[in-house]
């Protein structure tokens, strides 16, 4: 299956603002993921595209959205009142779209982190975990744990896939939080890998290799018996 077999859809926010999403669901389809971008790219970029695709030929639907200020073409993302109505949006109409299917939540970057904090206020109806591509828990040479403070709120399992070298989550930071969360939390690091899953030559292996592993950990994680 490739992107082009995407689904196009139209989801509303609010009374006055709709996004775009992509739904991308495989025969045989064993679970659902919605799926968030990053801060700086939308839900057509070629990473995510590259994911979607990855997980569809595991089994995993997806639901692609735009947040309303990429929407709008907008560079300064939107506050997180908003961008969290966006994820609920969202959730809902996967729920809507994929309603025989395992729910699962989160994204790459910002749109992971906008996911937990509304799972966070208030649980999102049918998701039974939160996914995280890279959660950004600090910025780039900034550390610090502020932005993991609501992730002790949230009440169900959590995976985070992590670079070794994601300058957005330095380890010795990274590992301490989600081991303080307990038993729902788990992380996977992947060697050498950056904020992007970019590995370096030296590494050993290549981009398409590190993806792999990360998509492979994704679906054994939505798929386990729960």
């Amino acid at each position: 299956m490739n992107a082009a077999a995407a689904q196009q859809l139209t989801m509303a926010v609010s009374d006055d603002t709709t996004v775009s999403a992509l739904l991308l669901r495989p025969p045989h389809a064993r679970a659902a993921y919605v799926f968030a971008h990053g801060a700086g790219a939308g839900m057509t970029h070629a990473s995510m595209e590259e994911i979607a695709v990855g997980l569809a030929g595991r089994g995993i639907a997806t639901l692609r959205y735009q947040f309303p200020y990429m929407e709008k073409g907008s560079k300064r993302p939107d506050p997180p009142a908003i961008a969290q109505a966006t994820v609920r949006s969202a959730v809902a109409e996967a729920a809507r779209r994929c309603g025989d299917l395992p729910l699962f939540a989160g994204g790459k970057s910002f749109g992971g982190r906008m996911t937990s904090q509304a799972q966070a206020k208030a649980p999102l109806a049918d998701v039974r975990g939160l996914v995280f591509l890279g959660f950004p828990l600090h910025p780039a040479g900034k550390p610090s744990r502020e932005r993991a403070k609501h992730l002790a709120e949230v009440e169900v399992p959590m995976l985070f896939l992590q670079g070794t070298r994601d300058a957005l989550a330095e380890l010795d930071l990274l590992e301490p939080v989600v081991k303080g969360l307990g038993a729902p939390a788990t992380l996977h690091l992947v060697g050498e890998a950056d904020h992007s899953f970019h590995v370096l030559k030296r590494s050993g292996r290549d981009d398409r290799e590190v993806l792999a592993e990360v998509l492979d950990t994704f679906a054994a994680w939505v798929t386990r018996p729960l």
